[in-house]
This record gives C-alpha cells, structure tokens and sequence, in this order.
C-alpha cells in the first residue's frame, strides 16, 4: 500500500483533485469530510466544541453553524488552536480506522488541508500538493464560493505559506488555469501514483 498526503492551500482545488483520484481507483481518506462527520449533531465532538465555544456556534436544528465558528476562530489563533486541539485527535482516530480497511496493493490518498501546518509530510510515503497562485485562490474563494474578501484572506493567512506546502511535495499539481488543464496532470500523478504502488 502506498500512503500519499494530498494538500493544498484553500481555494487551490484540492477537492476536485481528491474527487479525480477517486474516480481512478485510489482509496480516499477526506479530512474534511471526517472533520464535519466527527462534530455531526449527536457526537460527542460536537458537545466539547459547544462546551469551548458556546451554543451560539449552533444552528437551530442542533448542528453546527460553520460560516459563525469560522468567523471567531479565523479572527483569533488561540480559538483557532483549542478547535484544533478538540478535532484534530478526532480526525486522526477516524482516519486510521479507515486506512485500515485499504488493501496491500491500494493507493491509500489521505486528502488533509492542514498537512503542512501539522508537520504530517513524514507521516506519508509520498505528499502532493495542489498549488495555486494567492490571487487565483483569492478569485476562486470571492467569486466562485462567494465568500467576503476579508474572510477569504484571513482563511488564507491561517494556513501555511505557499512556499512551506511546495517545500515538503514530493508532486506538485499546477491548478492556476483552467479546469480542463487539471485533469491530464491529475491522470499522469495517478499512473505515478500505481507505479509506485506496485513496487512498494
């Protein structure tokens, strides 16, 4: 089984990435999926973010309110850090009960936003990132997800540099153009990826 780290900053595309490695066969392991799983209405990760932040950070059917939580934490590391401090262990027990249902000869993709800022890179035998000029993820997050320009640069700013991500890859997918342009990048890693895979 070949682990790979697949990252990038947001807005780079990492999700349509993760989406096409998929499509191709690679066993994936979604760290936002897991981290919206692990805070669901009823969880007991969900009952310490309410403890650490108050019941305003919900909505009125019991679930999370994420744009509210997002506002107080990208404002302020130190909220940011006791979110963290609750999720990440979460995620991380979530994510190896499902690595562990991948096979020997699997490409096993562990899709983590955070990768860098955690020091995970050793933890992967090999780490893609999506890389993405700041002013296209800028575009990307205001025009396409409609999100204010100052809440796109303070999430932004929460993450590593893009230099930081491009020092611990081992591949780098360029996702500054169009869609079109990703996905024959996307194909070629892939059969990167099983040859790897195969000789693991």
């Amino acid at each position: 089984m070949l682990k790979v780290g697949l990252t990038g900053g947001i807005g780079a595309g990492k999700s349509e990435v993760s989406r096409l490695l998929a499509s191709y066969g690679a066993v994936l392991v979604d760290a936002d999926l897991i981290a919206r799983e692990v805070v669901a209405p009823g969880t007991p990760g969900l009952a310490r973010v309410v403890a650490e932040f108050g019941p305003e950070v919900l909505l009125p059917d019991g679930g999370l309110d994420r744009p509210k939580l997002g506002s107080i934490v990208f404002a302020d590391p130190a909220r940011l850090a006791a979110l963290n401090a609750i999720v990440h262990p979460l995620v991380r027990d979530r994510s190896a009960e499902l690595e562990r249902r991948a096979g020997p000869g699997d490409v096993l993709v562990n899709d983590v936003p955070l990768l860098a800022e955690n020091g995970l890179a050793k933890v992967f035998d090999l780490v893609v990132v999506v890389d993405a000029a700041e002013g296209t993820r800028l575009d990307r997050l205001v025009r396409l997800r409609g999100m204010p320009e100052k809440e796109a640069r303070a999430r932004m700013a929460a993450q590593s540099s893009r230099e930081d991500r491009l020092a611990i890859a081992d591949l780098v997918i360029d996702n500054d153009g169009p869609l079109e342009a990703l996905e024959p990048q996307v194909r070629e890693v892939w059969a990167e990826l099983r040859r790897r895979a195969q000789r693991s």
